[in-house]
């Protein structure tokens, strides 16, 4: 499991001759969402999970030479998605708080479906939200006023 940190739009922006520009460098919007960070970490402590920054991207990498270009510039991400900063966006807009927690099925890069673990992400994934609800239970109560 990974607890984002930092729920990034990986791939919004442009690519330039000198590299790619987020979207925020480019005078439009955000590219970074953060949830609560204590809640985030709290979350991360109570599953066991990895806390670290959530890629979306808007297509699944598919390739060693793109899984290498995201890792230079996320060195610390642990996941990849593609819905996490469309839904932060969305809670941003409403003033709301967001997590994103991830359970990994397949590495990032060459698309190896022999390789994927669906069944045992699923499992993981079920186990940390059971492990989760008496951790957002206490922060929504703590928060629930405010």
């Amino acid at each position: 499991l990974v607890v984002a940190d930092a729920i990034v739009a990986a791939d919004l922006g442009a690519g330039t001759p000198d590299g790619f520009v987020p979207v925020d460098a480019l005078g439009f919007g955000r590219s970074v969402h953060l949830p609560p960070a204590g809640l985030a970490a709290r979350c991360a402590e109570a599953t066991g999970a990895l806390l670290a920054p959530v890629l979306t991207v808007s297509t699944v990498t598919g390739s060693a030479s793109r899984a290498a270009e995201l890792a230079a510039r996320h060195p610390m991400a642990g996941a990849e998605a593609m819905e996490g900063f469309g839904v932060a966006e969305a809670a941003a807009a409403y003033g709301l708080p967001v997590l994103e927690v991830r359970a990994v099925s397949n590495a990032v890069g060459p698309r190896d479906r022999d390789a994927w673990r669906i069944g045992d992400a699923l499992g993981a994934l079920a186990a940390g939200f059971r492990a989760l609800g008496p951790v957002l239970v206490s922060w929504g109560e703590r928060h629930e006023h405010r």
